[in-house]
């Protein structure tokens, strides 16, 4: 990820002397899905949800640009589905709304142009910033908030290296498709990118488990049986697994992307009379 981050960093100047520029806004949508401590494949066989947004793109040269993006979509995987046997028994879920904002930079490998190439497949790298925040249902089907019980001694006084974790985060997405013009003024990508997030969190699941007396004493009931959801009756020991610490967690996102293309702000409008298909004028 960061090589790539590099090469399009390298590229950028390359773009001082080129061509005339171009600009794109549009919608995007599609698929998500998450991978985690819950969710042990990228391309699993459940927890897609749809994913949808806008996408803004300046390019000064047919070859490199910058984007920025807004999304919104929802993650969420249980236990009960997995096939890992010590997972199903520790029968934990979650679900959350994720809101994100992203910026990056963007490569085509071909010079993408109106008047002279129709289809490039691009790769793209940036940074983003989203907003998550997981929950659950309890026995009796009440949503409740992970974070504010601390299912792993976050916050509390006698764990003073869990700290509490914060709900706006950092990821870095990158990936790639492939993109081109139907007439002279649409763009149409499909693509796919990938989240790796600074947090690993997004499940309420990251350590060992802490004493479940302690927790109990300080959150409640209700933390102590969604820390651990065993059928088994038992209560797992202090120190003993509860999640993955060595890897944060990701989500990625699926989607195709339809942008208005035109050289400048000055009059779109009439920029569409002129170069849009006459199913799509004004």
């Amino acid at each position: 990820m960061k090589r790539i981050l590099h090469l399009l960093a390298l590229l950028l100047p390359l773009s001082l002397g080129a061509q005339q520029t171009h600009h794109e806004i549009g919608i995007m949508g599609g698929v998500s899905n998450y991978y985690g401590d819950l969710q042990n494949k990228f391309f699993g066989n459940y927890g897609y949800h749809p994913v949808g947004g806008i996408i803004y793109k300046h390019f000064m040269s047919p070859h490199v640009g910058v984007r920025f993006g807004a999304s919104y979509t929802s993650l969420s995987a249980a236990d009960s589905l997995s096939n890992i046997p010590v997972n199903q028994n520790r029968n934990l879920s979650f679900a959350t709304h994720l809101f994100e904002f992203h910026g990056a930079l963007e490569l085509n490998f071909l010079p993408i142009e109106v008047l002279r190439r129709k289809v490039t497949p691009y790769v793209f790298g940036g940074v983003s910033a989203f907003y998550f925040n997981p929950f659950t249902e309890d026995d009796n089907g009440n949503k409740k908030f992970l974070r504010a019980l601390s299912t792993e001694g976050q916050g509390l006084p006698m764990y003073p290296d869990r700290k509490q974790y914060s709900l706006v985060n950092m990821a870095f997405p990158f990936g790639g498709g492939m993109k081109f013009f139907i007439g002279r003024t649409i763009m149409l990508c499909g693509e796919i990118g990938f989240r790796y997030t600074n947090t690993d969190y997004l499940d309420d699941v990251s350590k060992s488990y802490v004493n479940m007396d302690t927790l109990r004493a300080y959150k409640g009931e209700v933390a102590q049986k969604l820390a651990y959801r065993g059928k088994d009756g038992i209560n797992p020991q202090y120190g003993h697994q509860r999640g993955d610490a060595k890897s944060n967690d990701w989500f990625w996102y699926g989607n195709l992307t339809a942008t208005i293309y035109f050289r400048s702000f000055g009059n779109p409008r009439e920029y569409l009379k002129t170069k849009c298909p006459s199913f799509f004028r004004f």
